[in-house]
């Protein structure tokens, strides 16, 4: 593709516009199409940079490490809601430290008297937590800055996105129909937003398959604590039975979030699926749609680099 052709990225969450302000950096005539601006399911994001339960874990390790590297760039300008923190992911067995956090600066096994009651082993990095809605509206603001449009719309089918170049699908869950992708499904995943209390310091617990998250990230005067993985729901409506929970498994681990004044729920639906797809396709009607989707709990870690890889499938420099 050659520089100011129409392309059209359809969806709005962390996907859609990293990848719009990729392609509208690199000269396309960038259009966004969405039914909401920015998605809910972003929105919802704690959002700390981890690959979290994702494949293909080759692709996984460079897409990650990519946007690892554009998140520490970030972290510098207090603007983006992006900022470097330090913090503890913890187990209640003695799991092994997974091989990304190893590579973290400051990563050092923790000593027992650091851990929490009830924890057996754990480890202390420093790591990008992002800020979703202070984050996204920093993507908004830079894609509308390369002339990128955006329109709120809500699609039937993919090509009613044309006339253009190229479409790039970053619709999350909305494939399955959109597609469709039947190997699609939502996991679903509630965060409660509160006062913060004092917290400089992230934590988080390695809880595997476990429906039932722990982790807790300072975001200035707030915290936001999680958190559930729901496999197979898509509910976006609060559950106060699960927002309990959250809050006394975290006052459990750190009890001064006990005083804490809930502020808001934040409820999404990771659009989780064997692998993450990355890859060109040919629409019916001949145009040439990217998909990038399917990233499950990581699509913030994923980001700028599944949107680096759209952009070289359309070969937009």
């Amino acid at each position: 593709m050659t520089a100011g052709e129409r392309v059209v990225v359809v969806g709005a969450g962390v996907a859609g516009l990293t990848t719009a302000v990729v392609l509208a950096e690199a000269g396309a005539a960038l259009h966004v199409i969405a039914e909401q601006v920015p998605g809910t399911t972003s929105l919802a994001a704690g959002a700390m940079w981890g690959p979290y339960l994702v494949e293909p874990k080759e692709k996984v390790d460079q897409w990650g490490q990519r946007s690892l590297e554009i998140f520490r760039e970030l972290a510098q300008g207090p603007a983006t809601g992006v900022r470097l923190i330090s913090g503890i992911e913890a187990s209640r067995t003695t799991e092994a430290a997974p091989d990304w956090a190893t590579t973290l600066p400051g990563f050092r096994p923790c000593e027992r008297a650091e851990l929490p009651a009830g924890f057996m082993a754990g480890y202390r990095f420093t790591v990008p937590l992002i800020d979703m809605p202070t984050y996204l509206d920093y993507l908004l603001c830079r894609l509308r800055d390369a002339g990128g449009v955006v329109q709120q719309r809500r699609l039937a089918l993919l090509s009613d996105a044309g006339p253009a170049s190229a479409i790039v699908n970053c619709v999350g869950l909305g494939a399955r129909d959109l597609v469709p992708d039947p190997d699609l499904r939502p996991i679903r995943g509630q965060h409660v937003v509160v006062t913060n209390p004092g917290l400089t310091e992230f934590f988080s617990e390695d809880t595997g398959l476990s429906p039932d998250l722990l982790c807790f990230y300072p975001h200035g005067d707030t915290v936001v604590l999680g958190g559930t993985a729901i496999d197979g729901e898509g509910d976006l409506a609060p559950d106060d039975k699960a927002a309990a929970g959250i809050l006394a498994r975290c006052v459990e681990v750190e009890p001064r979030l006990a005083e804490a004044r809930v502020l808001e729920h934040r409820v999404g639906a990771r659009p989780t699926r064997a692998t993450v797809r990355v890859e060109e396709d040919v629409g019916a009607d001949g145009t040439v749609v990217v998909h990038n989707y399917g990233h499950g709990g990581a699509g913030v870690t994923l980001s700028w680099g599944c949107a680096e890889e759209a952009r070289a499938l359309l070969s937009v420099k």
